[in-house]
């Protein structure tokens, strides 16, 4: 199991969707960072490797808008979560 590390930015991406009551979308999330945790490269969300300038990231898909970005460190050490909004957006 990897350890979910959340980014300020994810933080506030997070915070976000919690207080504008967007209560499927944070379910959503949840369910995703919990299968995250267990296999991140696999799983719910149409898991994607990132390219060019995201090289070593991950995405998957929270809805039609919106993507959690990430990239793991280590085999079995911890996976930081670098965004929650928008698409691919530098990091």
């Amino acid at each position: 199991m990897y350890k979910i590390v959340l980014t300020e930015q994810a933080q506030t991406d997070y915070a976000y969707f919690v207080k504008s009551g967007q209560a499927h979308t944070v379910k959503k999330i949840a369910a995703i960072l919990e299968d995250i945790a267990a296999h991140p490269y696999t799983g719910i969300g149409k898991p994607e490797a990132l390219k060019y300038e995201l090289s070593g990231m991950w995405s998957r898909r929270i809805n039609a808008e919106h993507r959690i970005i990430y990239k793991v460190l280590g085999e079995v050490v911890e996976v930081q979560i670098m965004s929650m909004r928008y698409h691919y957006v530098k990091a």
